[in-house]
């Protein structure tokens, strides 16, 4: 699984050129409502083994989470289930807020 910074995944966002990715976002229902980056889906972390038909194996996927862990741990799940392009920014939204939009609610 690769890992960037905040400010990395902001340029890829950015930058016209390139294809966006899937910006999954695994928290729970109130984190996601509380802030999230835009574009973001949302598939708790306790949903993925039943909902991860609904994503294309071959898509770039930027897992987020609060910090990093969770998303972590869900991206080593879709690897096991043969996804192959699993990307876990580190310090997930928390980063986010810090690095890229200092304008974004935290908690």
């Amino acid at each position: 699984m690769r890992q960037f910074s905040a400010s990395q995944l902001k340029d890829w966002l950015a930058d016209a050129q390139r294809a966006k990715p899937v910006l999954l976002d695994v928290r729970e229902p109130w984190e996601f409502e509380t802030c999230r980056i835009n574009g973001s889906i949302s598939m708790p972390m306790r949903g993925i083994p039943a909902r991860y038909h609904e994503l294309r194996r071959d898509q770039d996927i930027v897992m987020v989470c609060h910090h990093g862990a969770r998303s972590f741990q869900a991206g080593m799940f879709l690897e096991q289930m043969g996804f192959t392009s699993i990307i876990n920014p580190q310090g997930g939204v928390a980063a986010w807020a810090r690095d890229v939009d200092p304008t974004m609610p935290t908690y």
